[in-house]
This record gives C-alpha cells, sequence and structure tokens, in this order.
C-alpha cells in the first residue's frame, strides 16, 4: 500500500507543538486594516490553537494519529 500523502493546504496552515496540540494562525490580519481597533489587529497577531473538535481532522489531513 503506498504511503499516505500530507494536505499540502494543512501543511502550510498548522504546525504541532510539542505536547502535540496543533497551532493556527488568526484570520482577518491581512487586509482591510484601517477599520479595525489597535487592540484588534495585536489579538489577531498572536497564534492560537485548534479546538477540540477540529483536531481529529487536522490531524488526519497532516498524517497523525
Amino acid at each position: 500500500m503506498p504511503k499516505m500523502k500530507t494536505k499540502s493546504s494543512a501543511k502550510k496552515r498548522f504546525k504541532v507543538t510539542g505536547t502535540g496540540k496543533i497551532k493556527r494562525k488568526h484570520a482577518f490580519k491581512s487586509h482591510i486594516l484601517t477599520k479595525k481597533s489597535k487592540k484588534r489587529k495585536l489579538r489577531l497577531t498572536n497564534p492560537g490553537l485548534v479546538s477540540k473538535a477540529d483536531v481529529s481532522n487536522i490531524k488526519n489531513q497532516l498524517t497523525l494519529k
């Protein structure tokens, strides 16, 4: 049986931390920043974690178990 391929879209968007959690970037920080407050833009800069409901789907896309 051939090897499982990882989804390249997931490979570019997610990283696995040392403890096994999945790290992601926040959306809405790429353009149209003039109407967003400074506080909101600062909060969007920091990385977030993937919710528990989505972890299994993302691990399948990254071919992790």
